[in-house]
């Protein structure tokens, strides 16, 4: 039994086995496969989720599904396909939009439907923008007395977001 104070600075053994005996799996793996699964890892290591636990759960589960395809004799570009980022990203979605990005992925789409919003309701597009005094997209922000993402008393009322 590891003192608790020993994980609190290094962290969990557990994760750590866990992590030694995935990276094991990997390296068991064909040279193809295994070059391909790196990849992918370091795909997720940039873009997926922030949690540990997750990450592994998405590391172990690549690592099932490229040892079964190596054992069946499915050739790495039946696994990924053409797109290799679309691959991936799909394959994150099954764990969910934890972390950071999923925030950032989110608030981009937000404003986009903000955006699609202004346009359908006089925006600019129909000669009903800022300078003429905005559409019903304005109005609705200027209500609720801010952007929808700042909740900011001084926003500018233009659905920016945007502090004047």
């Amino acid at each position: 039994m590891t003192p608790k104070w020993i994980e609190l600075v290094t962290g969990s053994l557990d994760d750590k086995k866990r992590y030694r005996r995935y990276k094991a799996r990997i390296a068991a793996l064909p040279e193809s496969y295994r070059t391909a699964v790196e990849g992918v890892v370091r795909y997720l290591m940039y873009t997926g989720p922030g949690d540990g636990d997750q990450l592994m759960t998405m590391f172990d589960d690549l690592a099932d599904l490229f040892e079964q395809s190596a054992a069946d004799g499915v050739p790495v570009h039946a696994i990924v396909g053409d797109d290799p980022v679309a691959f991936v990203d799909t394959f994150k979605q099954n764990y969910g939009q934890g972390g950071w990005l999923g925030k950032e992925q989110r608030r981009l789409t937000d404003a986009i439907a903000r955006a699609e919003g202004q346009d359908a309701g006089g925006g600019a597009a129909a000669g009903g923008g800022a300078a003429a005094g905005g559409g019903a997209a304005d109005d609705d922000v200027r209500r609720r007395g801010g952007g929808a993402d700042t909740g900011n008393e001084t926003d500018a009322g233009d659905g920016s977001g945007v502090s004047r």
